[in-house]
């Protein structure tokens, strides 16, 4: 493993233990779990960083450790770091019921941009009470037949993202209508800088939004040693990610079963 993957998974796993409520311990991990929002898959999951045993092992006692753990939840969800594990694992997972991703870990390796910088006119700042509104538009776009509690507690939970990094900081794109037409947060702590949760809705896709946000992202966390995000290895914008000077670090792996 690279120092780098290193450094990115060492703060995934801090941030998610420093915003949960509960930690349990876990064979080759932990668990994060968080009553406020129990329909949030995030915030309640378990995380293997490692594993000593046999993949056969670790394929029995994963699934049995989640329905123990998510015994509350109505989801059950297992993220590996290992890529060979994870790999390795996906047969007895999928026979079990679960659906499968693969995540890319990529850090920043473009041109330094300037700093300080001042960001792109259109990118701004978002309080909670003006980002929180947003969320529940979005969610409720997402998931159109889920209930208002359902989409209440999505969107609620970024609150909890405050308490995982030193500085966390949620940022939007307006579009010319005055709507947020893309958002993204930015979390830093100690040296590292990760970027999570870009999105743009689907009336404004494909004008350019994205980039802005992206770009306005990346001036912010100049002064960073280490700027990460997560992609969807299926998904386009890992292509999109990598244009703008994002490279692959390393594979991780879940298993989700709703």
């Amino acid at each position: 493993m690279s120092a780098e993957l290193g450094r990115a998974l060492g703060f995934l796993h801090d941030f998610a233990r420093r915003r949960a409520p509960v930690h349990v311990a876990v064979p080759g991990g932990f668990a994060v779990l968080d009553e406020r929002y129990p329909g949030s898959h995030d915030d309640n999951k378990l995380i293997v960083p490692s594993w000593e045993g046999t993949d056969s092992e670790a394929a029995s006692m994963l699934l049995k450790a989640a329905d123990e753990v998510l015994a509350a939840r109505a989801h059950r969800l297992v993220c590996v770091d290992d890529d060979r594990l994870g790999t390795a694992l996906a047969p007895a997972f999928a026979a079990a019921g679960y659906t499968h991703e693969t995540n890319l870990i990529m850090a920043y390796h473009g041109a330094p941009s300037p700093s300080p910088s001042p960001p792109p006119s259109r990118v701004e700042r978002l309080e909670l009470a003006e980002l929180l509104p947003v969320l529940r538009r979005d969610w409720r776009h997402t998931l159109p037949e889920a209930s208002d509690e359902v989409v209440d507690g999505l969107a609620r939970r970024v609150e909890a993202r405050l308490l995982g990094a030193d500085k966390v900081s949620f940022h939007g794109v307006r579009a010319p209508d005055g709507q947020i037409a893309a958002r993204a947060d930015l979390y830093a702590h100690e040296g590292v800088a990760q970027i999570e949760g870009v999105f743009t809705g689907a009336a404004h896709r494909g004008q350019g939004h994205a980039r802005t946000l992206m770009t306005a992202l990346l001036a912010e966390a100049a002064g960073a040693e280490l700027v990460f995000l997560v992609a969807d290895a299926d998904d386009w914008p890992k292509d999109f990610y990598s244009r703008l000077g994002f490279r692959l670090l390393g594979r991780t792996h879940s298993f989700l079963r709703t």
